[in-house]
């Protein structure tokens, strides 16, 4: 015999999948350590990071490392450590990566050093100050909101079943109709209400990459190379990444082309092991690990396919509008940091 009691149980369900969307949401848009804009005298990595994401922060720090003679890249994409004198964590997590045998096959290199604690932490630090969002956190918001959909799918089934299962004994009361009506209302709209932020990078993010865009090439303000040409080099490769810069404005076309295609070859095996871990988390680093900065970290679409943009531009100041996944290093394959998105930054 059917019961319009019966009914609280989508009406519990559905209210607990909301407050845990909104709980999510929260977290996901929660600043831990706010301290204002940094403008244009934010540190060269963290504008790598803000602007691509990790394979940008190894694009940049490789690039540091080659102007200050301390690497050598061959065309054939072996790069060769020649000093072990690093300038930062970063620098120290490439020669860590190369290990004792000095010398490492770049492909596999971009990815160990984009994974490393150091690369990560670059994120970690700007999304404690809130210029992108956490990337586990922003998976848990995504998740959450998801999980309304079970809920919305309960109460129709209850609103279908429910004249079913009506007795045939006279004066039996008939299901009310308009309470599962009610529930889907209310869930379509906490939907909408509860939907997480599409990008790693947050608005206070964007003002920052706004505040560099000032029509003048930005440059580092502090640590390795802070003024010459050396400084306006670096500064654009973190905020347009190598593509967009191009051969000549790097003035080595054989570490250009090695860089691009080390990029280029992992976006794609990351796009193969996406594709073959569909419905799995077993295919990829970031599945296994929700916490990790994966993608580009720029605003041009919603997903973090790929660790790490190397500079199609995505994300940059003159184009960032992220999510997450500028993973190629072609400035063709704006979509995937992240963010990107990625930032996040996947946050993507």
């Amino acid at each position: 015999m059917w019961h319009n009691a019966f009914y609280l149980v989508p009406g519990v369900l559905l209210a607990a999948t909301v407050l845990y969307a909104w709980q999510a949401k929260q977290a996901a848009q929660r600043v831990s350590d706010p301290k204002g804009l940094p403008g244009r005298g934010i540190a060269l990595l963290e504008a790598a990071f803000l602007s691509g994401g990790p394979g940008r922060v190894f694009d940049t720090a490789l690039v540091r490392m080659h102007r200050r003679g301390h690497v050598v890249v061959s065309r054939s994409r072996l790069v060769t450590l020649t000093a072990t004198e690093p300038v930062d964590e970063v620098d120290g997590a490439i020669v860590d990566a190369i290990g004792p045998s000095r010398s490492r096959d770049l492909d596999s290199l971009r990815v160990a050093v984009m994974r490393a604690p150091a690369v990560q932490a670059v994120g970690d630090a700007l999304a404690a100050r809130g210029l992108l969002r956490n990337p586990e956190r922003l998976r848990r918001a995504r998740t959450a909101n998801r999980s309304i959909w079970l809920a919305l799918a309960v109460t129709l089934a209850f609103a279908v079943s429910a004249p079913l299962l009506v007795s045939d004994e006279p004066g039996s009361d008939g299901p009310s109709l308009w309470i599962p009506l009610l529930l889907l209302v209310l869930g379509l709209v906490s939907l909408v209400a509860t939907r997480p932020p599409k990008g790693r990078v947050t608005p206070a993010g964007r003002r920052q990459l706004g505040l560099m865009d000032t029509g003048k090439p930005w440059q580092p303000h502090h640590g390795a190379f802070v003024s010459g040409a050396d400084a306006v080099l670096l500064g654009a490769v973190a905020m347009g990444g190598l593509a967009l810069l191009g051969a000549d404005g790097l003035g080595d076309a054989e570490l250009h082309e090695a860089m691009l295609a080390a990029a280029a070859a992992d976006q794609s095996t990351r796009a193969v092991a996406a594709s073959a871990s569909a419905g799995s988390s077993s295919g990829s680093s970031c599945a296994t690990n929700p916490g990790m900065w994966c993608g580009s970290s720029s605003d041009s679409s919603g997903s973090s396919g790929s660790c790490g943009s190397s500079g199609s531009g995505c994300g940059s100041s003159s184009s960032c509008s992220s999510g997450s996944s500028c993973g190629s290093s072609s400035g063709s394959s704006c979509g995937g940091g992240s963010s990107c998105g990625g930032g996040g930054g996947c946050g993507s």
